[in-house]
């Protein structure tokens, strides 16, 4: 059986994390009545395809993201799968068929110019944007400053774009999901008792060639990473649950202790992550990411080892 995970390739996707974010959950996270997860950066959907699937006791779900078209691919997935495999599967016999590189990189930028015109309706703008991702380089999702989509052709032999039974089993999960397009500060009135927060915003670049955050014409910069801290603190003093991911900035400069002053009020872990997206080899392996969350007791601490008995024995 088909398990649901996401349908789109998504750079700094949590799919390797999951186990190491799972630890890091509120310790009785399986235990609350009714709860409410809300992720205002949804992106790929690793996380939320993951917790839909593990704790059965999230009886309300709420996504959003800025980026409209990756709302709207959201949407399409839960309303209209059977219409979106049919139109996927067009699409890939026509790219599948042309035989060499020039050929598929033509119809690849013939779809992208399509795609940019922004006049389609959900089903083609969705298939767009799917095949786009799956055959694009390295699966990015980048545009310029007018909003225009401009990832180079990625030189795939054979590419998946139509995972059917990705997709229906996603469409299965997401009934019960709301999807939100907008700031992410707008997702605060949505949160109920027993509601954790994940976000997953674009990262803080390591350096000034490894930003790959401008998957909306809005750059998201330190600015606005002090407003996300600022919201965390509004969900903080509402008594609701958070827990964030970013870059560790300290990777690359021991003295930039940009986050580790930012969030100094709360908890701050780091855990290890691979980086496959830069074009030089030698540049990608394994780097430290924050995890930062307003609560105690974790997963991983519940789990404490009986303590050693000491007999002392005087002769």
């Amino acid at each position: 059986m088909a398990k649901a995970k996401p349908f789109i390739k998504w750079v700094g996707g949590k799919g390797q994390l999951l186990e190491q974010l799972d630890s890091f959950l509120p310790n009785d996270i399986d235990r609350w009545e009714g709860a409410t997860y809300i992720e205002p950066f949804v992106g790929g959907g690793a996380m939320l395809f993951y917790m839909l699937q593990h704790y059965p006791n999230i009886k309300h779900a709420f996504i959003n993201d800025i980026n409209e078209d990756l709302i709207t691919c959201y949407c399409t997935v839960r309303d209209s799968a059977e219409r979106l495999i049919a139109s996927l599967k067009d699409i890939e016999e026509q790219y599948l068929s042309f035989d060499n590189e020039d050929d598929r990189k033509s119809f690849y930028l013939g779809i992208r110019e399509k795609y940019n015109t922004k006049k389609l309706n959900a089903i083609d703008n969705t298939t767009f944007f799917i095949f786009l991702n799956r055959t694009c380089f390295n699966g990015l999702y980048r545009v310029n400053k007018s909003g225009a989509f401009n990832v180079p052709f990625g030189k795939y032999i054979n590419p998946k774009i139509c995972d059917a039974e990705t997709i229906r089993e996603d469409s299965r999960l997401l009934q019960h999901v709301t999807m939100l397009n907008g700031d992410f500060e707008n997702t605060f009135h949505v949160a109920a008792s027993n509601t954790l927060f994940y976000f997953d915003p674009p990262y803080r670049p390591l350096s000034e060639t490894s930003s790959f955050n401008d998957y909306t014409k809005d750059s998201f910069n330190d600015d606005a990473q002090i407003r996300l801290k600022n919201f965390c603190d509004k969900i903080d003093k509402a008594g609701f649950n958070f827990m964030l991911s970013n870059s560790d900035c300290k990777e690359k400069n021991k003295k930039d202790n940009f986050f580790d002053i930012l969030y100094a009020d709360y908890h701050i872990e780091r855990v290890w992550a691979s980086r496959n997206v830069n074009a030089i080899a030698s540049k990608r392996g394994k780097l430290t990411e924050i995890l930062v969350h307003n609560y105690c007791d974790t997963k991983a601490t519940a789990i404490v080892e009986k303590p050693l008995s000491f007999s002392l024995y005087i002769s």
